[in-house]
């Protein structure tokens, strides 16, 4: 097993529910689960391979719950990773040289019935985890935003968190309000819908240093 580690943020956004019932082992909103998820790897390695600085997308769909499996996955690399860089990141997004159910990449490859050839382009993407704020943009394939909950008496934001123990993603994330449109393998489209933001740092054990353990 090839020893790897990451740093970075995530913005994701799936087509539920502000919470997402999927971190409350129920089933999903509208009976289907999709989503797309932006990474950006503020320092990582794989092997010798140096990470920092790039990105990469996922979008997902599954036509049930994510456990019930037939799940279908399209990837979009950092266009400025070299060959090197690609094979890293597609290998730890595709749950390779991992234990066994340890990170959110290695259980969803284990649903997946379709895997569609990856792409390699320029990624527009910016996280701002406490400020859930984030957009991924990646020109004719995919646009999505995120931004904080509003009160909607009000219009002021609304903070809320989940603090997941246990889990193989994060430790704590923010939640907000995203909204998504794909074109290409996977189209997908919704508008204020559930959004995530959270501080990742994985290895092919999990999360690292959990709860300060």
């Amino acid at each position: 097993m090839t020893p790897w580690e990451i740093q970075g943020d995530e913005f994701v956004t799936c087509n539920c529910d502000y919470g997402c019932p999927c971190q409350f082992n129920a089933l999903p909103t509208h009976g289907d689960c999709q989503a797309v998820a932006g990474f950006v790897i503020k320092k990582g390695h794989y092997g010798d391979v140096n990470l920092d600085g790039l990105t990469a997308v996922a979008v997902l769909k599954w036509p049930g719950a994510i456990h019930e499996g037939n799940g279908e996955v399209f990837a979009v690399v950092d266009e400025n990773a070299d060959d090197a860089q690609r094979n890293a990141l597609l290998a730890i997004l595709t749950g390779q040289d991992t234990d066994p159910f340890a990170t959110m990449w290695n259980v969803f490859a284990s649903t997946m019935t379709t895997v569609h050839d990856p792409v390699f382009k320029s990624i527009d993407i910016g996280v701002d985890v406490e400020g859930r704020v984030g957009h991924v943009k990646v020109d004719g394939l995919i646009e999505t935003a995120g931004e904080p909950i509003k009160n909607p008496m009000s219009g002021e934001e609304h903070r809320a968190r989940i603090d997941l123990v246990g889990g193989f993603e994060y430790e704590v994330a923010e939640m907000g309000s995203g909204t998504a449109k794909t074109q290409g393998p996977i189209e997908l489209s919704w508008e204020n819908a559930y959004g995530q933001f959270a501080h990742l740092h994985l290895n092919n054990h999990g999360i690292v240093n959990p709860r300060g353990a």
